[in-house]
């Protein structure tokens, strides 16, 4: 999982305390790309909007985590999008 985000975003915190605990069963690693520093990759993904999250599994792109910043929401989401087939990384 990758979380872009930026140090004054108030969603990214959020998301950031929430998911580790909404994925404890399901996700061992969390990445943090914070764009205000790593500006080139944030260009490589076409990131706009903050935050934006990521579902990689076994190093494949599977989709971007879109849903409400519930943890009941983020585990839903999540296992639905990690049980489809991966895609090409955006």
């Amino acid at each position: 999982m990758v979380l872009f985000t930026a140090p004054r975003c108030g969603a990214c915190r959020a998301w950031k305390h929430l998911l580790p605990s909404a994925l404890a069963d399901h996700a061992s690693v969390f990445y943090e790309v914070d764009v205000s520093e790593a500006t080139g990759v944030a260009r490589y993904f076409d990131i706009f909007h903050l935050p934006t999250i990521y579902l990689f599994r076994d190093g494949q792109f599977h989709a971007e985590l879109q849903c409400e910043a519930r943890p009941d929401s983020i585990r839903q989401a999540t296992l639905q999008l990690l049980n489809t087939a991966a895609q090409d990384e955006p």
